[in-house]
């Protein structure tokens, strides 16, 4: 007789993850998701669709879905569901944390391959400091990758690229975030403008005296949102004299 299929197998598939986020979904969030992540005509997320699952319950649900092979990964990646790819992006998180230096190259270059499938900022948030920030950490000499995805006219690999630097500012490097925040001062989107500022602001709480140093040079280039973002957990006279 052939083998019985372990109880695990079945479960590691797109398909049975689909399923399973079918059987979560909430009519209110599928109503209001689509307006909260603007996927109207002409917004920046035109066209995506949701099914209405809400990001606990599919954290809770991809726990048994830890060791889906990449290919099924990939599958979820390429699905027209908003859920799904946040989903897949949580189960690549989880196994780049537990692979070996070797394997997490594998699991980089296919998250770089698949970026067309990170298409919101919340996918990209997810996903780009955990994944790739952390892997640049002990890899300066691949950090040109960020520039590379700054100069992308995606919205969104611009986004990953600042958003990427979470684990380096945490670490106290700051040079990638203080280059790209230079070439992101004229950037015309709202969200790159917020993730900028979001870093800048981390960076300060960090080293409060290099953000005094970027405010200094650049605060009254910055654009406001970029402006306002930064300097957030600053004293409330610091806060007014950068604003005016």
């Amino acid at each position: 007789m052939p083998p019985t299929p372990s109880a695990k197998q079945p479960l590691q598939t797109s398909n049975r993850l689909l399923k399973e986020l079918r059987a979560l979904i909430r009519p209110d969030k599928a109503a209001f998701l689509p307006r909260y992540f603007q996927t109207g005509p002409g917004e920046y997320a035109e066209g995506d669709q949701f099914l209405g699952v809400v990001v606990p319950d599919q954290r809770k649900t991809v726990r048994q879905f830890r060791e889906m092979p990449l290919d099924q990964i990939q599958a979820g990646l390429n699905s027209p569901w908003h859920e799904m790819r946040l989903s897949c992006l949580f189960i690549l998180q989880h196994q780049f944390s537990k692979a070996d230096p070797k394997k997490q190259d594998e699991l980089v270059a296919f998250y770089l391959d698949n970026l067309d499938h990170v298409n919101n900022w919340d996918l990209v948030d997810s996903s780009a400091p955990q994944i790739l920030g952390v892997w640049l950490l002990d890899r300066p000499a691949k950090r040109s990758v960020l520039f590379r995805l700054q100069k992308s006219k995606d919205l969104w690999r611009q986004r990953v690229s600042v958003v990427a630097t979470m684990p380096l500012v945490k670490n106290g490097e700051h040079d990638e975030l203080l280059k790209l925040a230079t070439l992101m001062l004229n950037h015309p989107h709202d969200l790159i403008h917020k993730a900028t500022g979001w870093l800048l602001r981390e960076m300060g709480m960090n080293n409060e005296q290099v953000l005094f140093g970027f405010l200094n040079k650049y605060a009254t280039k910055m654009p406001r949102t970029m402006l306002r973002y930064s300097i957030e957990k600053l004293t409330a006279p610091q806060r007014t004299k950068y604003m005016n």
